[in-house]
């Protein structure tokens, strides 16, 4: 796959998440064309997005710094407090989904503090690329400042030093704490390297204290987690490359050289396929959290199989013969020999279903052949079950990380970024550009 096709992809994939977002507010809708709430997660990833877009002429600086000076509004102007209706988030956090239009709470979702970590990651990256003196890149880069100072990251600190995982006003903090090694990096991080309330250095140590756990041998060895997006998010803003936490220099790793190991494994998972699912194989792998056929059990032949709808699916984790495009063009820096062809035989193969106006489709099947219970997509002939949306956590992620690998763009920015470094530094990072 080439440049020039590479640039298609983020093109269209730029206009999907454009059109999903609410030209009013600034929001971005965490699913489409189903209609959904903002997925604060998924915001982030945006902020992102509208930066690379004004570096590539698909809008303007002004554009791309209008928008998302909306969005920072909106969220800095939502109020926030205990109140289980009529708030956006407390402490400085924000809950998982907003009302698009109001920028509040929707529902009874959990305040997630990895969520806020991932839209204050890239609002970050908006506030390095939109660093001019025109007014409306002055008051984003205030905004961003103050929504990231507003976080009170003591008060979602555990006992053990870790962050938890999320709260609610109707049951208080959810009873888990984020614990190495997943997609929380870039949570750990940006708590360490704040101004004011930042966590202690011992935070990492205790973060990382399970990573032993997570290690394995196959089919090389590296730190394990499952679905692919874990492998990913941090490394979206984080240039890894060369840079050693206490854990990576006494193995002689990098992080980045880890994530190249988990795409290694995804494809030869996907090659041995022990579960026997259909059109799996080394140019067509990849496994993370992602939309499903319907949660339901199917009999194919003598095997009875189980299906999920959206869910989190992983190498030799929960795997219902789904696969995310996500998983493959999202993973592009980290290893290019082996994403490059398989994203062309994926297109060349099944483009006709799932590559459209807007990019990939969130996810599809190729074992259900035949009509699924529910309505959560349908079946394409040649390729099998098709989903019927796009998901902003899964956009956002093909397009930035594309964006790396061909310029290393919001590499580049986050490398100035104070609060990123200083966070790197605190986390006992020593090496390559930090240096």
């Amino acid at each position: 796959m080439d440049s020039l096709a590479l640039g298609e992809l983020q093109a269209r994939t730029f206009q999907g998440l454009l059109g999903a977002t609410d030209p009013v507010s600034g929001l971005i809708a965490d699913r489409w064309p189903s209609p959904s709430a903002c997925s604060i997660g998924a915001q982030g990833f945006a902020f992102t997005v509208w930066a690379i877009a004004a570096a590539r002429g698909w809008m303007s600086r002004g554009e791309a710094a209008g928008l998302t000076l909306k969005g920072l509004r909106t969220l800095s102007q939502a109020p926030q407090g205990a109140s289980a209706a009529g708030i956006s988030g407390h402490r400085g956090w924000f809950y998982h989904f907003l009302n698009r239009q109001t920028g509040l709470r929707a529902g009874t979702c959990e305040l997630s503090t990895i969520d806020t970590a991932l839209m204050l990651a890239g609002a970050l990256a908006a506030a390095r690329a939109l660093d001019g003196d025109g007014p409306d890149e002055v008051e984003l880069r205030r905004l961003t400042g103050a929504l990231y100072d507003a976080v009170d990251w003591a008060w979602a600190t555990t006992p053990s030093g870790r962050i938890a995982l999320g709260w609610t006003p109707e049951a208080g903090f959810i009873p888990y704490e984020w614990r190495g090694y997943n997609e929380a990096m870039i949570l750990y991080v940006l708590a360490l390297g704040a101004d004011y309330g930042p966590m202690s250095p011992s935070a990492w140590t205790s973060w990382t204290e399970d990573y032993r756990r997570a290690w394995t041998t196959w089919p090389v060895p590296h730190l394990a987690f499952g679905p692919m997006f874990g492998h990913q998010y941090s490394h979206l803003w984080i240039d890894f490359r060369g840079i050693q936490d206490a854990f990576m220099r006494e193995l002689k790793l990098d992080y980045f050289e880890n994530s190249r190991r988990a795409v290694v494994t995804q494809q030869a998972y996907a090659a041995a396929n022990p579960g026997g699912w259909g059109g799996y194989s080394a140019d067509f792998w990849g496994l993370t959290a992602c939309d499903g056929p319907g949660d339901f059990r199917q009999l194919q032949g003598l095997r009875l199989r189980r299906f999920r709808s959206y869910a989190a699916r992983g190498a030799h984790d929960f795997d219902d013969g789904t696969l995310a495009p996500t998983a493959m063009a999202a993973s592009l820096p980290f290893s290019p020999e082996i994403v490059l062809p398989s994203l062309e035989r994926l297109i060349d193969a099944h483009g006709q279903a799932i590559y459209g106006p807007q990019g990939l489709q969130d996810a599809f099947n190729p074992t259900l052949t035949r009509p699924t219970p529910p309505a959560f997509g349908a079946v394409q002939p040649g390729t099998g079950w098709v989903s019927h949306d796009m998901l902003g956590i899964d956009q956002g992620p093909i397009l930035a990380m594309i964006e790396n690998h061909r310029t290393g763009l919001v590499w580049r920015w986050m490398r100035d970024e104070p609060v990123i470094r200083r966070g790197l530094l605190k986390a006992g990072f020593t090496g390559g550009w930090l240096a």
